[in-house]
């Protein structure tokens, strides 16, 4: 739980009070994040705080991602600290990442970004590369058990990750900074900060980047406009008010993924075809075109374009003595398409609407013929509307700071699969899949998906921080009472030719439990303290769980019954841990339970367009998580961490009516026995230098844990120099980011979700494809100050 009394109203005696490194202290305005007093570039290099909570917490400041390459996202910025296992797609941040916190995938954890939940509505993904500019962001902060009392989240059996954006400046500035390196990368980021006026209660700032860069193996590249803006009103001291946009618009050419066998075959930077052959074949009517595209896909038909919106305004105001309402309302937005959309269309695979099957023909190629095969442009589009709103009151009454809440949304998330025509080139008609789109003959829009889920979801929660001995003790408990609802509409379609695709049928469930947490924190003495904290946590069914492509709902005499197995799942998860906070270096050690109960395996194949949902039953994750960072000492700091830990399948899966898998005993996926992680700077003056280094130990890409990934360590360096002020140019400063020094190649599992790579008994093998690693990547970046 966070806003413990004692880091909100540190009295004197207390370590909040008395040193001066940066403390993590609960914000003031915007709900469930956190803000850091004091420089955290005077311990651990930044990426550490000392910490008063009850529970494991971890945060990253903006002194350390500063030194990061300026395209990074929130996944390389988490990179070190304990308990996460996180690798990106490429070396510039662009084309986005994978991230497991104590064997919990990302769909698992809660995500917020200025308190507003991001995780996707309906499968929780999370897409790192879409949300921030670094230069923005001022603390990247990670709970990696139990979510904050306050979390809107419905997917969150794991911890939380709170990236909070920093307040416009107080004075009046220009920002300019251009980043150049290999593979073609350029970015230009501008910002401007109005500093105070009316009467000094308001500030703002607004900024906007454009970055491109080509893709470190294949054809095609990454495009990325990013513009935020935010405000900030002082009404009063006791009545604030921030305000925040982050928009962002994206084309990705997709990086292939593949198998084991692929990469030992067909080497380390097989990728999507470069060349659109064999293409369209000359339409002769009468006769039969089947064609099919190359193998593997035409790299312009791999494409992930992507427009998203954030915008929330936050206000503190104080209504009585000790008692103050916060109030936050957002609105989140996205469309976009991704995966590969090559795609060779029957002409006789439309839906029928008047009979509700497919056999309907339309002509493609303009040959007067349906017996054609035509490659079209064909992939699933998602469009979602996010609206919602959290409030609290919170009053302090004696040593009690205790507060209620309560959380609303109502989601609503469009998912189509939409084709258009393919030029001779092999270029989309529209690569959003806007304009253009291929229609049945009867004029309605061609389907190979069309379903709609409302999810409206709400939260009351309540909390206690108790202190005592003078705060040297701290007691708190929480409940939270969490319901949703997912009311899911397949619309007959062509996404394939059962009765479950092409009948509309509608399926409404809803999920609900209530989520205790209890922690304590005690100080030993002024520098030493010890803490427990448990908590039950939920995470409802993705809305895929409802869809045709799963085996959980059946038609019966036209109507939808759910026949699957689709549970909420839940984890009670725990930590006891020890902190040092010392004048020359802080420490903290962690042991941590977590007990899953109904845990779910998902993924989802952009390749097959085929959801899988599975219920792995009980699962059990134990470990211990170590960080330590130093103070400067003659300009040299550091900060580590070390991450022991070990998951457990409590039980055989089935997976199919005639097949047991023996996982009782199995290693989840995408969970290491060890990870470590180490950043050394020196900084002296206009000069400083960093080496950061992270080993991954070795884990496993299925449950059957048949295929192993192993081990491997990578390191970066990142410098800069920053020059004395010439006339009207303030602060300029150029900085040289290389990635991956030793060129390591690694490869990293795309989903934790594969059952077996090698059959067993009836059940035949499953493929696991893999992310590998980016090759050694230079950059560099000049900025200044107007």
């Amino acid at each position: 739980m966070s806003g413990a009394f004692a880091q909100t109203t540190p009295t004197p005696g207390t370590p909040a009070a008395e040193d001066a490194a940066p403390r993590a202290k609960e914000d003031a305005v915007r709900l469930g994040t956190v803000t850091v007093t004091g420089s955290g570039s005077k311990l651990g290099a930044g990426q550490i705080l000392n910490e008063d909570t009850v529970k494991a917490r971890s945060t990253v400041t903006k002194d350390a991602t500063e030194k990061d390459r300026a395209t990074g996202n929130s996944y390389q910025a988490l990179s070190l600290l304990p308990g996460v296992n996180t690798f990106n797609h490429d070396a510039t941040g662009l084309f986005g990442g994978g991230l497991n916190v104590r064997g919990f995938d990302v769909t698992q954890l809660g995500f917020t970004i200025n308190g507003v939940p991001v995780n996707d509505s309906g499968s929780y993904s999370v897409f790192p590369q879409e949300y921030v500019d670094l230069e923005n962001i001022c603390t990247q902060q990670i709970s990696q058990g139990n979510p904050d009392v306050e979390s809107p989240h419905v997917g969150a059996t794991g911890g939380s990750v709170n990236i909070v954006s920093c307040d416009p400046e107080e004075k009046r500035r220009l920002r300019v900074a251009q980043t150049i390196g290999q593979l073609n990368l350029s970015r230009t980021f501008v910002r401007f900060d109005t500093g105070r006026f009316a009467n000094n209660m308001m500030k703002t700032f607004i900024s906007a980047s454009h970055t491109g860069a080509d893709k470190w193996k294949g054809a095609g590249g990454a495009k990325r406009d990013h513009f935020d803006a935010g405000f900030s009103l002082d009404l009063s001291p006791d009545n604030r008010i921030l305000g925040s946009i982050m928009y962002n618009k994206a084309v990705n050419n997709a990086l292939l993924a593949p198998s084991l066998a692929q990469l030992n075959t067909l080497g380390y930077n097989y990728d999507f075809s470069t060349a659109f052959t064999p293409g369209h074949l000359p339409a002769v009517n009468g006769t039969r075109q089947a064609e099919t595209g190359p193998t593997p896909q035409f790299y312009k038909l791999a494409l992930n374009p992507f427009e998203n919106a954030i915008m929330s305004v936050s206000g503190s105001f104080k209504l009585a003595e000790n008692t103050y309402f916060k109030v936050q309302p957002y609105m989140w937005y996205g469309y976009g398409t991704g995966g590969v959309q090559q795609r060779a269309l029957s002409e006789t695979a439309f839906l029928n609407t008047t009979t509700g099957k497919t056999g309907a023909g339309r002509d493609l190629n303009g040959d007067g013929d349906t017996l054609d095969a035509v490659i079209v442009a064909n992939s699933s589009v998602t469009k979602t509307n996010r609206p919602g709103i959290t409030a609290e009151v919170s009053h302090l009454w004696g040593s009690h700071q205790m507060k209620l809440g309560f959380w609303y949304e109502r989601a609503q998330h469009r998912q189509s699969g939409p084709a258009v025509g393919v030029d001779a080139n092999g270029n989309p008609a529209d690569q959003w899949l806007r304009d253009g789109r291929i229609l049945r003959p009867d004029g309605s829009q061609f389907n190979s998906r069309d379903w709609l889920t409302s999810s409206p979801a709400y939260q009351a929660y309540f909390s206690d921080s108790f202190s005592f001995m003078n705060d040297r003790g701290l007691l708190t408990f929480g409940a939270r009472a969490l319901n949703i609802t997912r009311k899911f509409t397949n619309f007959a379609n062509e996404g394939g030719t059962t009765v479950n695709f092409n009948s509309t049928y509608s399926v409404e469930k809803s999920f609900n439990d209530i989520l205790p947490q209890l922690g304590a924190r005690f100080n030993i003495d002024r520098e030493q303290q010890v803490f427990a904290n448990v908590g039950k946590n939920f995470r409802a069914p993705p809305n895929f769980a409802f869809a045709p492509t799963n085996g959980n709902v059946t038609i019966v005499n036209g109507v939808a019954v759910m026949t699957g197995d689709v549970k909420a799942e839940t984890s009670i998860n725990a930590d006891i841990g020890y902190r040092y906070q010392g004048k020359a270096f802080t420490a903290s050690a962690t042991a941590f339970n977590v007990d899953f109960k109904d845990r779910q395996a998902n993924a989802f194949d952009s390749n097959t367009l085929k959801s899988i949902y599975t219920n792995a039953g009980k699962a059990r994750t134990r470990g211990v998580e170590i960080e330590a960072g130093t103070v400067p000492v003659n300009g040299w700091s550091a900060y580590a961490s070390l991450t022991l830990q070990k998951s457990k399948v409590l039980n055989d899966i089935r997976s199919s009516a005639t097949q047991v898998l023996p996982t009782t005993g199995k290693q989840f996926a995408l969970t290491p026995r060890m990870l470590a992680g180490l950043s050394l700077q020196y900084s002296e003056g206009p000069f400083y230098a960093r080496l950061k280094g992270k080993k991954t130990g070795r884990q496993y890409a299925t449950l059957m844990n048949d295929e192993e990934v192993p081990s491997y360590m990578t390191a970066d360096f990142d410098a800069g120099y920053k020059f004395a002020d010439f006339m009207f140019v303030k602060s300029p400063l150029v900085r040289l980011n290389v990635s991956n020094l030793g060129n390591t190649k690694y490869r990293n599992p795309s989903s934790g979700t594969v059952l077996n790579a090698t059959p067993v008994g009836t059940q035949p093998a499953g493929s696991v494809f893999y992310y590998l690693g980016a090759p050694r990547f230079f950059s560099v970046t000049l900025s200044a100050d107007f």
